[in-house]
């Protein structure tokens, strides 16, 4: 009964856990309306691609927050759906990116430099919150990963906007947003196999239980 006692809550209930998601909401809230705007004053692809992810991580970070409490199946079913707006996201930039090679013109670099800077101390912030969270269940892994993958993002929307001052040319900026696009798909894989294998190892736990 002691060891019980002693024993910490999981993360997913863990009142600390539920602050930082509430903070990382609302930062990545503010950031989708400000690399909106950039993106728009820029021309940037990959600003827009970012832009989109922060509407993305918070809308994820809110179903987070809704499913908590609730059965580990239920968290699993939230990080597959989670996997899926990361992989439509992935698909929309790469669409966007194939436009935009025929018909865009070079972003203005100093404007997609400033707001990519930004948006890295605020990505930076919210995954260092998250660091101690990364190895939780699937559902918890995907806040993780996506903050994890908007701070290399914002590195590479940053070093895109230096190659297009500096080349004059839009391919820096295709190319970071292509970057962007298979990353997210890469994670929404991930995310999806530990969440099979978490409501695939249900079942068996419950038979177990039952036997008992």
């Amino acid at each position: 009964m002691s060891d019980l006692c002693c024993t910490p809550p999981p993360p997913s209930a863990d009142p600390a856990y539920r602050r930082v998601l509430w903070i990382a909401l609302l930062l990545n809230a503010a950031m989708f309306a400000v690399e909106i705007a950039g993106s728009l004053r820029s021309g940037s692809v990959s600003l827009l691609a970012d832009a989109i992810d922060f509407f993305g991580d918070a809308a994820n970070y809110g179903l987070s927050l809704a499913v908590l409490s609730m059965a580990l199946t239920v968290r699993a079913r939230a990080a597959l759906l989670k996997a899926a707006a990361m992989a439509g996201f992935g698909v929309f930039v790469l669409g966007r990116a194939l436009w935009s090679a025929w018909n865009g013109a070079p972003p203005q670099a100093l404007t997609m430099g400033a707001v990519a800077l930004l948006a890295l101390a605020v990505n930076v912030a919210v995954a260092w919150m998250l660091y101690r969270y990364r190895e939780g269940d699937s559902n918890m892994r995907s806040v993780w990963l996506c903050s994890r993958n908007d701070a290399f993002g914002n590195v590479a929307v940053a070093i895109a906007a230096l190659a297009v001052f500096g080349t004059g040319a839009a391919w820096p900026d295709l190319l970071v947003a292509v970057g962007m696009a298979a990353l997210a798909l890469a994670s929404a894989g991930s995310v999806v196999r530990q969440a099979r294998a978490e409501l695939r190892a249900r079942p068996i736990a419950n038979a177990a239980l039952a036997q008992d």
